[in-house]
């Protein structure tokens, strides 16, 4: 019942999402996997106190130094810290375009500031979670940004008492590597010969000119619009699609001189950054359940709760059409738009997928899955376009104002 209040039935009927109302709620429940899963992501950006302590006592490789550090805690700390700190004066204590884990994928004007640190983690060490997290919410976000024009500027050219506490664009994108590609873990591992050694240090390289692809993306402005925001989520993801052809080559390469000990070695990494995860968060067999086929909200409380938070993402249609004073036909449009975005909560679910058996699969999957986005911002885009051809510069700047309305 909840799932068929939520979301519009136009969007349910006209374009078959699994399940009816049902199979809507276990996408939009998928959106949110993780939420109970990784309890303390979600504290993480509930208060400034246990923000800070997450920043004093995790290192984002301390896995990869055999500790027990959980870097989704770190990424909830970072990320939630950066996003608020210029949002109603760092006053919030959380924003509604945060993802399942606790993290943001917009932190002011920048898109997916961890691209290439989630792209080796997928690749390297078959762990997709952070890259299937972007999706629906993230576009919605770039439509209806949280941010006004004036909180936009701070993480531009920081000014004032507040520049301390917000930072730069500039500073947002160099966290797109918290550690690289492990390239001496790599090594101790599968204790390359030289020949394989050689082929390892072409994929370092590789790694850095695609941190290099994907950091140049970063916005030199803050982008004012949503047709700005949804090109500047173009060029990021294109950056990224780039970034994996790169390093497809000598990834490829490097692996095919291994021989099967060597392989399985290489494939224990990942085994091991996943136990050692385990360690540190609680199991919770109701997140993964979410995922599954015979999956029934109704019977799941909190999943209702975490559903219910898309309240905040719900289309503003009725809003945008009284405000604008919209015509029957920019009406249709909105709703094409509307229809459009809608249709990513399916494609883009958050449910991950079982990893790939090899690293060259897992980069396969990963630019399928950036590629499956890019695809849907494009069709966004054409629709966003379409909706705004002929209004005024009024209702255009009518409908920038709802997003820091609703976030108010």
């Amino acid at each position: 019942m909840f799932a068929a209040v939520l979301l519009p039935e136009r969007a349910e009927a006209q374009f078959g999402i699994r399940g009816g109302p049902l199979g809507v709620a276990r996408f939009a429940v998928g959106h949110m996997l993780g939420m109970s899963r990784l309890r303390h992501s979600r504290m993480a950006v509930r208060g400034s106190r246990y923000r800070s302590a997450a920043l004093q006592s995790q290192d984002p490789r301390g896995a990869e130094r055999g500790q027990p550090a959980n870097p989704y805690v770190l990424r909830a700390a970072l990320t939630a810290r950066a996003a608020l700190s210029g949002w109603h004066g760092g006053r919030r204590p959380q924003g509604w375009w945060r993802h399942p884990d606790g993290s943001y994928g917009w932190v002011g004007p920048v898109f997916w500031p961890f691209a290439h640190d989630d792209l080796t983690t997928a690749v390297i060490f078959g762990d997709s979670t952070s890259l299937s997290l972007y999706g629906y919410g993230d576009i919605y976000a770039a439509i209806f940004a949280p941010y006004a024009a004036t909180e936009l500027a701070t993480y531009i050219v920081p000014q004032g008492r507040r520049a301390r506490r917000i930072p730069s664009a500039e500073t947002l994108c160099d966290a797109s590597d918290t550690g690289g590609l492990p390239v001496e873990r790599i090594a101790s591992a599968v204790q390359p010969n030289e020949l394989q050694r050689t082929a390892l240090d072409e994929i370092a390289s590789a790694w850095n000119a695609a941190r290099d692809t994907i950091r140049a993306a970063c916005p030199a402005q803050a982008p004012a619009t949503a047709s700005e925001r949804l090109g500047l989520m173009r060029e990021r993801l294109e950056a990224m699609i780039k970034a994996t052809d790169a390093v497809a080559p000598p990834l490829s390469k490097f692996v095919d001189l291994l021989d099967d000990g060597q392989k399985a070695k290489l494939d224990g990494l990942g085994k091991e950054r996943r136990a050692a995860l385990a360690a540190v968060q609680r199991k919770d067999a109701q997140a993964a359940a979410a995922c599954q086929p015979d999956y029934d909200p109704r019977y799941d409380e909190k999943a209702q709760r975490q559903y219910e938070q898309l309240v905040q993402q719900q289309w503003p249609a009725a809003d945008i059409a009284s405000t604008l004073k919209l015509d029957e036909i920019a009406r249709a449009r909105l709703d094409v738009l509307q229809d459009t975005t809608l249709r990513t909560m399916e494609t883009l679910s958050a449910c991950p997928s079982k990893p790939a058996e090899t690293p060259q699969a897992r980069l396969a999957a990963a630019k399928s899955r950036l590629e499956t986005m890019l695809q849907a911002v494009g069709g966004i885009s054409e629709a966003l376009d379409d909706f705004e051809a002929d209004l005024s510069d009024e209702q255009k700047a009518g409908f920038e104002a709802i997003g820091p309305k609703r976030g108010a």
